[in-house]
């Protein structure tokens, strides 16, 4: 392709690269440069690309897309944003390859993971459709698992992505769209068909410093979608939804929302509710426990009807879907007690869960948990406290500490638990946490894993660590049963 197609949507400040140059392929580190790439210098938090231009050039870089003209004579384009620029060249080399599917969006702080798994079933049941998934948990091409690093790829990658997804047949993307992606142009030029937000709550204020800034990410969303159906039972639904000119179609539990839930039953096992349309009424059962199941249910079959599927076909997929890795993954174990995996991680989630299973125990409620490293610090109390509120036995430990000492975010963690009489014990080591756990489970006892959910690794430092809860369960019982 030449380089004057990948950058017909930008604007251009100078040039004095070829626009007649053939670009083979588009990159954003200069490791990975090869020859006849475009190479796009991006300005990061840690480092500037602009700097490593030479050495894109050296390593045969046929164009470089930058803010700054360079000091070094080369072939460059000049442009305002970089970032914006990769999505947009991105967008362009891979020939827009999004306009070619039904493209579905989930944004919010809690429920995208599950909420796009459910939907993907409900598409793929109903429809008889191929569907790509794009995620925290991964990525997806029909049944084909792709292993992701970011819940949103960046903007060069998810365009090969989706460049990828159309080829193999996809007919719909459903994908998270986080913060992040947002606020860094990640997703920058999609859109989206039809889009969902589900709540907000605190979470990834290290990035937006407060949560005016990560509501105002999360609202940018809204202008890039012809549909948003809306949680409209959030606290911050009405400031989502403000001055917005998409069509909206708001689900929730209370009065004025078009799609509710009445009727609602929950046990252990799962929820049953009537789902409400108008004059219309459906019974829904779910083998997942939770209110926020609910919510989640709601918000994919407001998805469903917004592409055209009826209020009994929605609720006919959910009624045959299992559950999600890491989302309230029961474990096996070797007694009359539970060990239950989640990926709650932020004060909202980690309350929501301990309140779902609450009703479930016959015994104690216990939970393993600790806090991510180089994240946001304020939550780290706040989760202190909502463990010792809602369980009877708090084992406090290591999360992902990444490059801060693991002890010292503990510490943090028992500022929140310092009024509470709620036993606890600390073991900052998380494999003998969890054995420390099992071995203190009495009869009736749900041991709730929290924190780390699908993961399979540990950051400590910059090191990624094979961990994975369900073999460290799986080994811990096959060892003590030996002995």
């Amino acid at each position: 392709m030449k380089l004057k197609d990948v950058l017909q949507d930008l604007e251009i400040l100078s040039c004095s690269a070829d626009p007649e140059v053939e670009i083979n392929g588009i990159c954003y580190d200069s490791r990975a440069v090869r020859p006849g790439n475009l190479f796009v210098a991006v300005r990061g938090f840690t480092v500037d690309g602009h700097r490593f231009i030479p050495k894109a050039i050296e390593m045969g870089a046929a164009a470089v897309l930058c803010e700054s003209v360079p000091d070094q004579p080369g072939p460059y384009v000049q442009t305002g944003d970089s970032r914006l620029g990769l999505a947009l060249t991105s967008r362009a080399f891979f020939g827009y390859p999004a306009r070619e599917m039904t493209m579905i969006g989930i944004t919010g702080t809690s429920g995208k993971t599950t909420s796009s798994y459910l939907l993907k079933h409900l598409l793929e049941s109903k429809l008889g459709i191929k569907v790509g998934l794009i995620g925290t948990n991964g990525n997806m091409i029909g049944d084909t698992f792709l292993h992701s690093e970011f819940t949103t790829p960046e903007s060069c990658e998810l365009q090969g992505l989706f460049r990828k997804m159309a080829d193999e047949g996809c007919h719909c993307v459903v994908m998270e769209v986080s913060s992040h992606s947002l606020s860094l142009d990640r997703v920058a030029g999609i859109r989206y068909d039809v889009g969902m937000y589900t709540n907000l709550s605190q979470d990834h204020l290290d990035f937006h410093g407060d949560m005016e800034s990560y509501a105002s990410a999360k609202k940018l969303f809204f202008s890039r979608c012809d549909t948003m159906c809306v949680n409209a039972d959030d606290d911050w639904a009405d400031f989502m939804c403000r001055d917005e000119t998409c069509r909206i179609l708001r689900y929730g539990l209370r009065e004025g929302a078009e799609l509710r839930a009445e009727n609602i039953r929950m046990s252990p096992g799962g929820i049953q509710f009537i789902a409400c349309l108008g004059e219309e009424r459906v019974e829904t059962r779910m083998a997942i426990p939770g209110l926020f199941t609910v919510y989640n249910a709601l918000g994919v079959m407001a998805i469903g009807l917004s592409l055209g599927l009826s209020l009994q076909d929605c609720a006919d997929a959910l009624g045959t879907t299992t559950g999600v890795k890491g989302r309230l993954e029961l474990l096996p174990t070797d007694g009359d007690y539970e060990i239950v995996v989640d990926y709650c991680h932020k004060p909202d989630a980690l309350e929501k869960v301990l309140k779902t299973l609450r009703p479930g125990t016959r015994g104690r409620l216990i939970v393993v948990f600790g806090c991510g490293g180089d994240r946001d610090r304020l939550k780290r109390p706040i989760m202190g406290n909502i463990a010792a509120q809602y369980a009877d036995l708090c084992v406090v430990t290591s999360d992902n500490p990444r490059t801060e000492d693991p002890q010292a975010i503990i510490n943090e963690i028992l500022e929140g638990m310092e009024n509470s009489q709620t036993p606890k014990q600390v073991i900052c080591d998380r494999t003998e946490a969890i054995a420390w756990a099992i071995d203190n489970a009495r009869p009736g006892d749900v041991i709730l894993l929290a924190g780390k959910g699908h993961e399979d690794y540990q950051v400590v430092g910059h090191e990624k660590r094979h961990m994975d809860e369900r073999e460290i369960v799986a080994a811990y019982l096959k060892k003590r049963n030996h002995a």
